[in-house]
């Protein structure tokens, strides 16, 4: 049977549900407790609630001692959700140990890059690869899932919670880091080639010379490390999947829910053995959700602009180019005491149809009840402190009822998409080791994210939709295939990446793509040494440009289009220059600078059936608004068909195709201002169930949005 069948009736909705995080002096015993279980569920009915996640949080509470199991307690909660048609995803405890098990062995505690230990009383501590925490960690799996595996409620598991968050210094781990080096290369000779280590006398005479990475300072190394250390956290994942797959149904899927910006999550790789991807987008909300935006805004694991929250979807259907979960999202307030931002009355509306626009088939908040105790005092849930139901619950009950009345018409959905950018995990983890993207802020260590954002979020501003594809997958296409998949494809920040991926780029232009290349790709090759070509190696030809001299720059410059080319009077390049230097390309942009101003900003030339356009700056989002609007209208469909496109500032306007073939349009409306669409082609309102015409005017109210079927 079919894992994922769960999830085609409909968009779960529900939070995660921690029962036992309710104080005992609060809930009393017997009667009392068992109410306090059936209010919160039949709450959770009446907000039309489909499921909850459980147990991934508590080792302590599954195994109170070493050895001595309680795996009974959770038996009424199960129980309770399937008498109500609630369906369970049963989370592993595996990220939170207990502190017994770090008594008996502190030498699991994570070691940090100054050799120090981590220390207790947080979460994630542990090095996941140690044996003695696989011991205990592998016990404790088999004891929950055999204990649930057949209850009816489970329709699958998460495994662990977040992985990837440390960067283990462990000795054990550096011990086996120069195991897989003697695997991979093979000899200290070829390694002291590889990686240069002729310079400053690094050269190897036998393995036991290598340095441990707290001191390096050599950028080969770095990014052999990171990619180890990526490989350990997906190892882990797919261990705790097979063990779990030993006891699960087959109608039961496997998932562990990813949090983006973790240090050792290459998501490509984690997913791929497991049945769908899950993540946990968290965004600010109210004024940091508005249309035009009034502020540019920093990203972190804590998302801020519109543009943001649609990017953190379109990652997460990356990783499978696949509809997913979101196991963990904003009820309220989130992250640290001092931020306290629960949205706007119908912005959690906006937000969740936002996702599910974008690929999301489930939209779980964090978390049920807000807790009295703990880190997490003030990360606020559906219920308050009072565990009253208010604002928030009526809020969120509001889009359950929508999401029952949708059903299955947006459930599974696959997104459209205008442009699709390249996601490249080595080269994030080469520009935040060695970080070369700086200018007057110091150096970034997003500097490939800041790279690639300032693209999404142009194509964004432009009304268009984008599609995220991972470098190393993208070639599993032919260059002709993907060029008919995806007309326009974004190419910007990617330094890591071999001779042939480079020569794929070449063809796919050739073969009638729009390929738009940005600052460093094409400059280091797999093991982040610089190329010896001219930039953009092996691209320079088909570009019609390349360069040798670049530069960091800390005030942006203005800029000017070329022969009509359209650009507003606020566009500016940022942080950096290619001194681009032109063979048969048509300049469509420049700086206005003194000295830059000798070198265009935007080249662009015809390349066998295609087009390549070379961006030699980071765009800010006027002036990559303005690029990727030209490179559809060259480089899109010729029959683009009705122009679902925003039609005020406040708008935006996505579309996706259902399993059944059916096109579902998302209009939504960011701001305070009511605002009016105009319906480019007949559809039905999928909540009201209006048919619409062709022509006629939608009325979107402040923090409105509307989902429509095109008939």
């Amino acid at each position: 049977m079919d894992p994922l069948h769960h999830l085609n009736d409909g968009v779960l909705f529900g939070a995660a549900y921690y029962y036992e995080y309710h104080r005992a002096e609060d809930l009393g015993t017997g009667h009392r407790r068992a109410r306090r279980l059936e209010q919160d569920l039949d709450l959770m009915v009446e907000a039309g609630f489909t499921v909850i996640r459980v147990g991934e949080s508590v080792w302590s509470t599954w195994e109170p001692e070493n050895g001595r199991f309680d795996l009974d307690w959770l038996q009424p909660v199960l129980d309770g959700a399937h008498e109500r048609g609630i369906k369970v995803v049963l989370g592993t405890p595996t990220y939170a140990v207990p502190m017994w098990l770090a008594r008996l062995y502190p030498e699991i505690n994570v070691v940090r890059e100054d050799g120090s230990p981590m220390g207790w009383g947080a979460r994630q501590e542990i090095d996941y690869t140690h044996p003695a925490f696989l011991f205990h960690a592998e016990r404790i799996i088999r004891a929950v899932v055999a204990r649930y595996a057949q209850h009816p409620a489970v329709i699958g598991y998460q495994v662990d919670n977040e992985p990837g968050n440390e960067i283990f210094h462990n000795r054990q781990v550096f011990e086996r880091f120069v195991d897989h080096l003697r695997t991979r290369y093979g000899t200290v000779e070829r390694l002291n080639d590889e990686w240069g280590l002729t310079y400053w006398s690094h050269r190897l005479s036998t393995w036991a010379d290598l340095w441990t990475p707290s001191g390096n300072a050599q950028p080969q190394y770095a990014l052999v490390w990171r990619k180890f250390q990526a490989e350990l956290t997906t190892d882990f994942i797919h261990w705790q999947a097979d063990v779990v797959r030993e006891y699960a149904r087959e109608d039961q899927f496997v998932t562990t829910c990813i949090s983006y910006e973790r240090p050792t999550v290459h998501d490509d790789a984690l997913t791929r053995e497991l049945d769908v991807t899950a993540g946990n987008p968290y965004y600010r909300m109210r004024d940091h959700l508005t249309l035009p935006p009034s502020v540019d805004e920093n990203n972190t694991w804590m998302t801020a602009g519109t543009w943001s929250l649609y990017a953190t979807a379109d990652r997460m259907y990356s990783s499978k180019q696949a509809p997913f979960l979101v196991t963990e999202t904003n009820a309220q307030a989130i992250g640290h005491p001092w931020l306290n931002e629960p949205a706007y009355d119908g912005q959690w509306r906006q937000a969740a149809w936002a996702l599910v626009s974008r690929g999301a088939t489930m939209i779980e908040y964090w978390h049920w009840h807000t807790l009295p105790y703990g880190t997490e005092t003030y990360w606020g849930g559906v219920l308050p402190h009072s565990l009253e139901p208010g604002r928030v619950y009526q809020q969120l009950a509001v889009l359950g009822g929508e999401l029952r009345t949708a059903g299955a018409t947006v459930a599974n959905l696959t997104p459209d998409a205008d442009v699709a950018l390249v996601w490249s995990s080595a080269s994030k983890w080469s520009l935040a080791e060695f970080p070369q993207i700086g200018g007057g802020a110091g150096p970034d260590p997003r500097g490939f994210n800041r790279i690639l954002d300032s693209f999404y979020r142009g194509a964004f501003d432009a009304g268009l939709q984008s599609r995220l594809v991972h470098d190393v997958r993208l070639t599993d296409s032919s260059p002709e295939k993907a060029a008919a998949e995806h007309p326009v494809l974004v190419a910007a920040g990617v330094t890591i990446a071999d001779d042939a991926w480079l020569q794929w780029l070449e063809r796919y232009a050739a073969a009638g793509g729009h390929l738009v290349l940005g600052i460093r790709t094409g400059y280091e090759d797999e093991e982040a040494r610089a190329r010896p070509e001219r930039k953009p190696a092996h691209l320079s030809e088909a570009a019609g440009v390349w360069y040798d001299e670049f530069a960091s720059i800390d005030t942006p410059l203005a800029v000017h289009g070329v022969d009509g080319f359209d650009l507003p009077a606020d566009a500016r390049a940022t942080r950096w220059v290619d001194g681009l230097q032109v063979l048969d390309a048509e300049v469509l942009v420049r700086y206005d600078h003194p000295h830059f101003g000798r070198w265009p900003a935007v080249t662009t030339r015809t390349h066998g059936s295609g087009r390549v356009t070379t961006v030699g700056t980071i765009p800010d989002p006027a002036l990559a608004r303005s690029v990727l609007s030209w490179a559809v209208a060259h480089g899109g469909p010729a029959d683009a068909g009705p122009q679902w496109r925003p039609q005020e500032p406040s708008q935006t306007v996505t579309g996706a195709t259902n399993p059944a073939g059916e096109h579902v349009r998302f209009v939504h409306s960011w701001s305070w201002e009511p605002s009016t669409f105009v319906l480019p082609a007949a559809v039905r309102d999928v909540i009201s169930g209006a048919e619409l015409a062709a022509g006629a005017e939608l009325e979107l109210g402040p923090w409105d949005v509307r989902v429509l079927l095109e008939v």
